[in-house]
């Protein structure tokens, strides 16, 4: 088999890259159910003892997911003065749950859908169906976070009054 290195090298970097964003994905989750988005956002630029000290968490974690969150992008780093900042438009989208693109709904949907495996797995093999309430309850509430600011500023606002007869 003649393998063309090109391609490989193409689907190698793809691999990578959602390897490291599976990564970052339960980083996001940790940053949402520690609330340390929500206590960026409030407190402006910080450094990982003020952040940890805010949050009651350990400040070697919070380096940790800095440093994590700084490559990815989703918060930034200044080298000057060793604090790292959340960027008002992450802060829309990480920190405020009213907010029509708040993520962290969907980071917990995806979290369901790893915790889903072994119950999928038999699915495959017995192809039997897989009922909504054997779930685990973040698809649900991941789903209700992700969609709910949208519909409350939309559905009455928007949708309704574009539908042709209803009123």
């Amino acid at each position: 088999m003649a393998v063309d290195q090109d391609k490989l090298n193409e689907f190698m970097c793809k691999a990578i890259g959602d390897i490291g964003a599976a990564l970052s994905a339960n980083m996001v989750l940790l940053g949402d159910k520690l609330g340390l988005y929500k206590a960026m956002a409030m407190m402006g630029p910080v450094t990982p003892a003020e952040l940890a000290k805010a949050t009651k968490t350990a400040e070697r974690y919070i380096r940790e997911w800095l440093g994590n969150q700084a490559a990815g992008g989703y918060v930034t780093y200044d080298a000057g003065t060793g604090r790292y900042r959340l960027p008002e438009e992450q802060a829309m989208a990480l920190a405020d749950e009213s907010s029509p693109c708040f993520l962290p709904g969907a980071f917990q949907v995806i979290a369901a859908t790893f915790s889903a495996n072994p119950k999928i797995e038999q699915r495959f093999k017995t192809g039997k169906g897989l009922g909504w309430d054997q779930h685990d309850h973040r698809l649900f509430e991941g789903t209700e976070r992700f969609f709910r600011p949208n519909y409350l500023g939309n559905l009455i606002a928007n949708w309704i009054p574009s539908l042709d007869g209803v009123e």
